[in-house]
């Protein structure tokens, strides 16, 4: 490990001491010191590290060792092992295949849809693989359509993932073989939309997309007169598919949007393609079975390939998807060791992580998201990543994905798109951002009034303010304004207006509280 590394790592002095480098100490160093003694962190545990990005040393640490919940930190951990260990150019392919003896346009056999993890998969593209088996000449099948999801393993849920976050959608179930709803590619949940009626006492007019039959939606919802409460709630029964709408909206209101996940994704894939292979005139006489491999000799008939990595990697870190993370996670243990499974992908993370100098003796990861609060990881361990991940190939891209202070859309600044608006730190800091209730995180990249390019990572736990954004922000605006703080952010009025309503006060990422409020 460089020396400058090894610094990085360091105990940080003891419990509560905020250290720099003795020589050059910057200016910024007591604007930080004050922002973190600020109330909002009375009781609170910290852990913070800025370094200088070319060399790695260390400028400031303060309990650079603690280990933290670190939320969505923890994806930056994952990306790049997926960078490094799959490649930029990575792509998922999804693939039907034929299984039997061919008569003309009858198959005497099965038909398989055989997944490898797509998480951007939508109806239009099982449409277009349903078109692809039609113009191969087949018309009828006399056996089954197959879901074949075997290259993960059937463990659906992260370890410690909560219970009553279970129909929300940045809690979906993994499969190798889902579908999203939409291109911010949620995969495995559905959207669903609902309109009031026209008067009070009315039902309100209820969209599901994609359209589909395998889950159940019932409306116990009524409109409301105009000046009434919005009461509208949207909930999935555990171990199945049936949603039910209920409450009251008010005549006139916005309509209700809700990204909500299904029981078990593989029968959803399965069910849309199903419907678009009979809209092409294919015949399936059978049941739709789900969870059998794709027999030796089956004939490909038609082929869905996914973006490459390099470009996935931009949905999935703008908008901090979990789902995509653990997807990669499966996909990392499959192309190391065969195995589609959470140990597996982790051990090859962890792997990964050892050749950059990050010591994973001393941080645990238990997800590819951070969904779970069994992740403890420092700042100093995040800080040796960013300084290492500098001189990879596929830096540029990576660093590109991470979403940017104050850049406006959804896929450019992504969940930082609001935050440090008007400071020195704006379209400058490119960080990943974190957020479960009593965690926050950010990390990445800033540069100073001087030039110089500086890597930081402030993990923050166990606070009782409702929000910590401000926390993290100001620190950040002060290494970019050479420690000329400003205003802190609430008396600014908070983040710049981007014509959305301002992010919930509760501890869930920002990007996850769709409608999208960041």
């Amino acid at each position: 490990m460089a020396a400058g590394l090894a610094l990085v790592l360091g105990t940080g002095g003891a419990a509560g001491a905020r250290t720099a480098t003795p020589e050059n100490e910057p200016s910024w160093q007591k604007a930080v010191e004050r922002i973190l003694s600020g109330k909002r962190l009375d009781g609170a545990s910290s852990s913070v590290v800025v370094a200088d990005a070319r060399s790695g040393k260390p400028l400031y640490r303060h309990q650079s060792d603690r280990r933290l919940v670190p939320a969505s930190n923890t994806k930056l951990l994952t990306s790049a092992a997926a960078m490094d260990v799959l490649g930029p150019g990575y792509r998922y392919r999804t693939d039907v295949l034929a299984h039997g003896d061919r008569d003309g346009g009858r198959l005497d056999g099965d038909l398989y849809v055989r997944g490898t993890g797509d998480p951007t998969l939508l109806a239009k593209d099982y449409d277009a693989m349903a078109a692809e088996v039609a113009g191969s000449g087949i018309e009828e099948v006399t056996g089954s359509l197959v879901a074949d999801d075997t290259r993960f393993d059937s463990e659906r849920l992260g370890r410690s993932w909560a219970a009553d976050d279970e129909s929300a959608y940045y809690s979906s179930q993994i499969s190798a073989l889902s579908l999203a709803p939409d291109t911010d590619y949620d995969t495995g949940s559905v959207y669903i939309e609902a309109v009031p009626g026209a008067a009070a006492g009315e039902d309100p007019k209820v969209k599901v997309t994609p359209d589909n039959d395998y889950v159940d939606v019932e409306v116990d919802a009524t409109t409301v007169a105009g000046n009434g409460e919005n009461t509208l709630s949207v909930d999935r029964e555990h171990g199945g598919n049936k949603i039910t709408v209920s409450g009251g909206i008010p005549v006139g209101a916005e309509p209700y949007e809700s990204w909500t996940s299904v029981w078990e994704p593989t029968g959803y894939a399965a069910s849309v393609f199903a419907e678009a292979l009979k809209r092409h005139g294919v015949r399936v006489a059978g049941e739709t079975e789900l969870g059998k491999a794709t027999p030796d000799g089956a004939q490909r008939v038609a082929r869905h390939s996914s973006m490459p990595l390099k470009e996935l990697t931009v949905p999935f870190m703008k908008l901090s998807n979990n789902n995509h993370a653990e997807v990669l996670t499966k996909t990392m243990g499959h192309e190391s060791a065969g195995e589609g499974t959470w140990s597996a992908g982790l051990k090859t993370v962890s792997g990964f992580l050892d050749k950059e100098g990050v010591d994973t003796a001393t941080l645990r990861q238990v997800d590819g998201s951070g969904l779970s609060r069994m992740d403890n990881v420092s700042a100093g361990h995040l800080a040796t990543l960013l300084h290492s991940v500098r001189k990879k190939p596929w830096f540029k891209q990576w660093y590109d994905a991470l979403p940017i202070a104050c850049a406006p859309g959804r896929l450019t600044g992504g969940t930082l798109r609001s935050r440090m608006c008007d400071t020195p730190a704006e379209r400058n800091a490119h960080a990943k951002t974190g957020s479960l209730t009593g965690a926050s995180a950010l990390s990445g990249y800033v540069t100073d009034a001087d030039g110089r390019e500086l890597t930081f990572s402030i993990i923050l736990n166990n606070y009782m303010a409702d929000s910590v954004k401000g926390v993290e922000d100001e620190i950040v605006v002060a290494l970019a304004s050479d420690g000329k703080e400003g205003e802190p952010a609430e008396k600014r009025g908070g983040d710049r207006d981007t014509g959305r309503t301002p992010a919930p006060t509760f501890g869930a990422e920002c990007s996850w509280t769709k409608p999208v409020r960041c």
